[in-house]
């Protein structure tokens, strides 16, 4: 559908009307000439006849052109032989040959040219007109005219097919632009949708957390329930200023930057699972990790630790961050007892997976015989 619509834009005259202003400027012309009666001999109303019939062909001329070449050629032989006035081949044979080149009917326009115009020259010779005239003029004259006509019939051909062709290019190009808007559309919401998960998940692990420590500290030590409320409210403000920074992102005509966390924000990240008691142990060698790998590596320690304090029932998890030859390596383990970790088909570590080959990497998460392993590797980008 889409390539019908440039030429819904520019819509053009109808087929049969241009054939049919053909057949009568053809018509017309050869009257006039049959009526100019130039060699005197007063010709008779059939031979209007003729030149009606030789318009009319031009009514079928899309349909069959090879045949309206042979149609016209033989009734110009007839229209002689019957004795009128003379009226040359051009009008007739050129609209003819036209025809058939515009079809694509080369071949036959070509041949049907050469054969009209050596009968026609043939004939004049046999019946004793002047070979200069017939040769020196007629034959040069009425054979560049022709030829010039089947050019330009060809030409008229061409420049319709590449027409089209442009149409489609068109419209396959702007199918093409579309699927490109759509697949960004759909990579930015994915990364939307990941970080809203970390972010709030992340943030809903550390208040579950302190509400639980909260609830267990009232009436027996109040400091402690004070503190747990404190990072609560403050665990919250934070999440709360993340989800209005992203809805007002989302409401922005134009795209805007990002601001996103990067591996000097670790300890945002690990602080959930020392909140909650964890022997933490964060290795970190990988300076400020340039390009979107250092954004990377922090979204998946985040879910990482985020897992482990919902799920791992460890007391120590281990983090090592490290820049290896142009990799990012990431290995995020505790020592959880086998059988209580994470699922590794869950949203967090689909999202994390998704993150790492996103630029290239890769990411397996999965149980250990001590424990919980999360390690991806990341390529990362030289800084300018």
């Amino acid at each position: 559908m889409a390539a019908a619509e440039p030429e819904a834009a520019h819509p053009a005259t109808a087929p049969w009307v241009a054939d049919a202003v053909l057949a009568v400027a053809v018509t017309l012309v050869l009257s006039l000439v049959i009526a100019a009666d130039v060699d005197e001999s007063r010709p008779e109303g059939s031979a209007y006849l003729w030149a009606a019939g030789l318009g009319a062909l031009m009514l079928v001329r899309r349909r069959y052109p090879a045949a309206v070449v042979a149609l016209t050629g033989v009734g110009l032989f007839g229209y002689y032989a019957a004795g009128y006035p003379p009226v040359g081949v051009a009008v007739p044979v050129a609209a003819a040959v036209f025809s058939a080149a515009e079809a694509g009917r080369l071949a036959v326009a070509v041949v049907g040219s050469v054969a009209i115009l050596a009968i026609a020259t043939g004939y004049r010779l046999a019946v004793g007109q002047a070979a200069s005239f017939v040769l020196g003029y007629e034959l040069v004259w009425n054979g560049l005219l022709l030829a010039a006509v089947v050019a330009l019939g060809d030409g008229v051909r061409s420049r319709r097919e590449l027409g089209v062709r442009a149409r489609e290019v068109a419209a396959l190009l702007a199918e093409r632009y579309r699927r490109q808007a759509e697949e960004r559309v759909t990579r930015e919401r994915l990364t939307m949708a990941r970080d809203v998960h970390d972010s709030v998940g992340h943030a809903l692990t550390v208040v579950a957390l302190h509400a639980q420590v909260a609830g267990e500290a009232i009436g027996r030590d109040e400091a402690v329930a004070a503190d747990a409320v404190d990072v609560i409210r403050d665990t919250t403000t934070a999440t709360l200023t993340d989800l209005r920074r992203t809805v007002a992102l989302l409401r922005q005509a134009a795209p805007a930057a990002r601001d996103v966390p990067g591996l000097g924000d670790l300890a945002t990240a690990l602080r959930p699972a020392q909140q909650a008691g964890l022997d933490v142990v964060a290795d970190i060698d990988a300076g400020s990790a340039p390009g979107p790998a250092g954004a990377v590596a922090y979204r998946i320690v985040q879910e990482a630790i985020t897992n482990v304090v919902r799920h791992a029932r460890a007391s120590r998890v281990r983090v090592d961050v490290r820049a290896d030859d142009g990799i990012l390596r990431v290995r995020v383990e505790d020592d959880g007892p086998a059988g209580v970790g994470p699922s590794t088909v869950g949203h967090g570590i689909t999202g994390m997976r998704e993150r790492a080959e996103a630029l290239g990497g890769s990411l397996t998460a999965g149980p250990t015989p001590t424990g919980f392993v999360v390690a991806a590797a990341l390529p990362m980008e030289e800084e300018p």
